[in-house]
């Protein structure tokens, strides 16, 4: 059989699309999810292993562990998509906002790394780490002060985790501009956000796709950040 892919996080947007293209080419997925949404079910029918995780929850890398080491006994990849979107001027309580941003973003998958390494190499060929960054860790954010520092500490991991486990684990980031909007989005939003990059339009998770599968086919990439943002940086 052939070794799963886990990616955490993955019940909806990007880390759905990345479960959905996966079960459609036949490759066996473990996939986190917070919140059991609807599809959780459909996925379920299609053979995906869906862990509830709660992430805020002190034991939460120890138990994901244990339950994942008792589907399988090695992973092909780990995908770290789990992600928190919220900022300063949402939180007053900038401690525990610094503290969250940071768990999710960088410490779940220190851990994660460091206690599945052992199922990534009893993989039979390279197996991969990818970190799901974001476009702001080139640049900060005024808005976004702490879910930017915490993604540019999971960047640094990318490099850290390279030289630990090369050759046998390939480990890379891929960092995100706009992908997709959400449905709440405002027109005057869209048509701002859209201006920022050079290519002007909504690429769609096919991009994110596109670039795990780059990654994942590669036997030369490691310890580089994909930027996936439209020539972003040029504006």
């Amino acid at each position: 059989m052939t070794a799963p892919i886990l990616i955490t996080g993955a019940a909806q947007r990007i880390g759905l699309a990345l479960v959905q293209h996966f079960v459609k080419n036949q490759q066996p997925v473990i996939m986190t999810y917070r919140t059991r949404h609807n599809i959780i079910d459909e996925l379920e029918q299609q053979g995906v292993i869906c862990i509830e995780s709660n992430f805020d929850d002190a034991d939460a890398v120890d138990t994901l562990v244990a339950k994942v080491k008792m589907h399988t006994s090695s992973l092909k990849a780990i995908i770290h998509n789990a992600s928190s979107w919220d900022c300063e001027g949402q939180n007053p309580d900038h401690s525990r906002l610094f503290d969250s941003m940071i768990r999710i973003h960088a410490k779940v998958p220190y851990l994660l790394n460091m206690a599945m390494s052992d199922l990534l190499l009893a993989y039979d060929d390279i197996a991969d780490i990818i970190h799901l960054t974001d476009y702001v860790v080139e640049t900060g954010s005024a808005k976004h002060i702490a879910y930017a520092a915490s993604k540019a500490t999971l960047d640094n991991l990318s490099k850290s985790f390279a030289a630990k486990f090369a050759p046998r684990i390939k480990v890379n980031a891929i960092a995100p501009s706009l992908i997709i909007f959400n449905e709440h989005d405002s027109s005057e939003y869209k048509e701002k956000t859209l201006k920022k990059s050079l290519m002007a339009i909504e690429p769609g998770c096919r991009e994110i796709v596109n670039s795990v599968e780059l990654l994942l086919n590669s036997n030369y990439i490691t310890g580089r950040t994909l930027p996936v943002d439209g020539g972003r940086h040029l504006k």
